[in-house]
C-alpha cells in the first residue's frame, strides 16, 4: 500500500468514525485542537488503525 493510500484511509476513518469535516483534515492538523478529538478518541483511532493495517501501535 502506498503512502497516499494509507493517508486517505486514515482520513476516511477520521471523517467517518469521528465525524471530522474533511476540510479540517490536513497534514499539520492537531488532533485535539483542530479536529476536536479527545483522549478516548485517540484510543479508538489506534484500535481502528491496528485492526485495519494489521500491526500494533506501541506508546
Amino acid at each position: 500500500m502506498k503512502q497516499e493510500e494509507i493517508i486517505e484511509k486514515i482520513n476516511g476513518f477520521l471523517a467517518d468514525e469521528f465525524e471530522v469535516d474533511r476540510e479540517k483534515i490536513k497534514p499539520d492538523a492537531n488532533l485535539r485542537e483542530t479536529l476536536d478529538l479527545d483522549s478516548l478518541d485517540y484510543v479508538d483511532l489506534v484500535v481502528i488503525i491496528e485492526s485495519n493495517f494489521g500491526f500494533k501501535v506501541v506508546a
